[in-house]
């Protein structure tokens, strides 16, 4: 590991903060795929400098990160920068599709925020219902420094409150799968039915093949 990636993802924010000024958050979801579980986003506004912080040059998409290295990243991301969380269930999920529950989790996520961003990097191709300026950015989890921080908050939050379902309804093995439909997963379903956490309006033809 090296500061060159960690140098790129701050140069690509330094670019996108100018020439607005003031604060910019990174923004990103996770727990759009799952079966069950909510959706998590995170914003994350830095207020320390990192590019100098050996302990963020793993900072990358949260998907490339493993496990181990997102609880560390985690922590020293709450230690130099604000994060704010939204949730939303699955019942909500229900009512008013994915799609819409991801933009409105980042919404919840933004005003979350102890400080007011004057600009929004935001994963995707996305848009949310506020009235700050924002940029949507395809695979931006890989290309701005706090878009991966926020995909890395989402993550670790999502993954923990997971951990907290698999002992609130054992069996379904929540805490290894987190929620996604792996073949483990879809069997469980299968024999045991779903459990209040699934989300219901989800297709699940693959549970008779």
């Amino acid at each position: 590991m090296d500061a060159r990636k960690l140098n790129r993802l701050i140069r690509f924010d330094q670019a996108e903060q100018n020439p607005a000024e003031g604060l910019l958050a990174g923004v990103d979801e996770v727990g759009i795929g799952p079966l069950a579980g909510p959706v998590v986003a995170a914003a994350v506004i830095f207020i320390q400098p990192i590019a100098k912080n050996p302990a963020f040059y793993p900072l990358n998409d949260s998907k490339q990160v493993p496990p181990p290295v997102r609880e560390k990243l985690f922590s020293e991301i709450l230690k130099n920068a604000v994060a704010g969380i939204g949730v939303v269930d699955e019942k909500q999920i229900d009512k008013i599709n994915i799609y819409q529950a991801g933009r409105l989790a980042m919404k919840h996520a933004v005003l979350s925020l102890n400080r007011t961003p004057d600009r929004l990097l935001i994963d995707g191709r996305v848009k949310i219902d506020l009235p700050i300026e924002q940029k949507s950015i395809i695979d931006g989890d890989t290309k701005s420094a706090a878009i991966a921080a926020a995909s890395i908050v989402a993550k670790v939050y999502r993954d923990r409150w997971m951990v907290h379902f698999d002992a609130l309804y054992p069996g379904y093995s929540f805490g290894k799968h987190k929620g996604y439909g792996t073949r483990e997963h879809l069997k469980k379903i299968r024999d045991k039915g779903p459990c209040p956490i699934h989300r219901r309006s989800f297709s699940y033809e693959l549970l008779t093949t």
